[in-house]
């Protein structure tokens, strides 16, 4: 059985139609979770970018951060935002070793960073260049305007922005039309491997969007499916922090919009990718993957707890469940929902598994899919969810969000409050105590001692560092 692994960076959960949403169109996503195996309760081992698709990669957990340095090249202050460790073989390799012609296609430039080696085990890795903060074109910078349009009337955003904004123009110089655009590279690029490799007897492909990653810029009749008018800045980035007093509504629309378009963007050319796996006869052997690494707060209140940004604490539903969906080749459970709890490396041991593939070495994954088609229990009681020194913790009943050492509980009872608001954790300090060992547990049995060098280096969160890891009051953690 071949394998096509696809990866969206920052895509909802709850902005997809097949998870319930009903205004946002993703009709490409819907009809393949009709044909798939939808999972609603998987998350990210640790978080964010770097650190889940090392666990994708390889089956194995990156939490607790063994080993973690900060490397040349690239920003401090996130532990396990590194290489993959040489000790641990990557599913690519393995694949590779058996027969597999494997492929990676990507625009997230994170992967290709001094240092980073992402593109182990692939026989053809193609990065298309530009996204976000690469490095990609130098030169004299855009206009003031072009970069004041998408700064806030109130305009409180610091100078990095700008820095920010001026590399994103820079790198856009060059697009002319959708095509143009870095998902539409990245899925047409995919189907052109396809064509060149439709000799290959077996091939396992990694097809990885950083769309819908902000900037969320879409051309622009996406976002006009979602706010037709042009009576405000067109706000396309993240506040990382919060929005009240930052934007205002009509510019808080204005972003949900472009997001919105973006995933729609983003749903339309991975429908062209899936029309050329079925063309070119390779999806009846074929299993498919769909998974998102995060979402994103963008001030869908009160859901998103007044934040327009992703972070370990509070860690909301939105950041944290995953977009998960599988299609087998004879379609197996297909048009069916999985509610179990899973975490993203469980997927890579069952695509061990499809593969039929062993590896050498154990790995942390499950194969979930007898889960998955109801001819056994539940794989996990639990999962955990790291953030730096911040951690999540999610049984059957009860949502739990502290930093490792146990500061600013946060504790619900997420299937009866599914938006996270009624926070119970003074009431219920026994909870918050089995779910913070069940952190330790995870982390090997105790948080390791050089956890304290990580205690003020909480990532894009509006987290207090300044007491930890001894404890502090939040920020405003509604």
């Amino acid at each position: 059985m071949n394998i096509v692994l696809v990866i969206l960076d920052t895509l909802r959960q709850d902005h997809v139609g097949a998870y319930g949403n009903d205004w946002i169109h993703t009709p490409h996503l819907d009809a393949f979770a009709a044909e798939s195996v939808t999972f609603t309760r998987a998350y990210p081992e640790s978080l964010p970018t770097l650190p889940v698709r090392r666990a994708l990669h390889t089956g194995i957990r990156t939490y607790p951060f063994k080993n973690h340095c900060n490397y040349k090249g690239d920003f401090k202050g996130a532990p396990g935002w590194g290489p993959i460790p040489e000790e641990l073989d990557t599913m690519p390799e393995l694949l590779q070793a058996q027969g597999f012609r494997t492929a990676f296609i990507t625009d997230t430039y994170h992967q290709f960073k001094p240092s980073k080696n992402f593109h182990r085990g692939f026989d053809e890795w193609i990065w298309i260049r530009g996204q976000e903060g690469d490095k990609f074109k130098s030169g004299p910078p855009p206009s003031r305007e072009s970069i004041e349009s998408h700064f806030p009337e109130i305009n409180k955003e610091p100078d990095r922005l700008k820095g920010f904004l001026k590399c994103i123009a820079r790198n856009a110089s060059y697009r002319l039309n959708e095509k143009d655009y870095y998902s539409p590279q990245v899925f047409r690029e995919a189907s052109r491997w396809l064509w060149d490799n439709q000799d290959a007897e077996k091939f396992m492909m990694i097809v990885d969007s950083f769309d819908p990653h902000e900037p969320w810029d879409p051309p622009v009749y996406f976002r006009k499916l979602y706010d037709p008018d042009d009576d405000c800045k067109d706000v396309i980035h993240s506040r990382y922090g919060f929005h009240e007093g930052v934007f205002t509504p009509r510019e808080m629309k204005r972003l949900q919009a472009n997001y919105a378009g973006e995933v729609t963007m983003v749903d339309k050319w991975f429908g062209h990718f899936m029309e050329n796996l079925r063309v070119t006869g390779r999806l009846k052997d074929t299993a498919v993957a769909v998974i998102s690494d995060h979402g994103h707060n963008i001030g869908h209140d009160p859901r998103d707890k007044g934040l327009v940004c992703k972070q370990g604490h509070p860690m909301t539903r939105a950041v944290a469940d995953l977009v998960l969906i599988v299609r087998h080749p004879q379609g197996e459970g297909a048009g069916t929902k999985c509610g179990h709890l899973v975490y993203n490396h469980d997927l890579t041991a069952t695509l061990f598994n499809f593969a039929g593939v062993t590896p050498e070495k154990k790995i942390d994954g499950i194969d979930f899919w007898p889960t998955a088609l109801g001819k056994s229990g539940a794989i996990r009681e639990h999962v955990s969810v790291a953030w730096g020194p911040l951690v999540t913790v999610i049984d059957e009943e009860w949502w739990y969000n502290a930093n490792v050492y146990g500061a600013e509980p946060l504790l619900y009872r997420y299937l009866e409050d599914p938006q996270l608001l009624n926070n119970l954790a003074d009431k219920h300090p026994d909870i918050c105590k089995k779910a913070l060992k069940r952190a330790a547990d995870d982390a090997g049995g105790a948080i390791p001692e050089y956890f304290k060098d990580f205690a003020i280096q909480p990532g894009c969160t509006p987290f207090p560092v300044k007491d930890l890891p001894l404890g502090g009051k939040a920020v405003d953690s509604r």
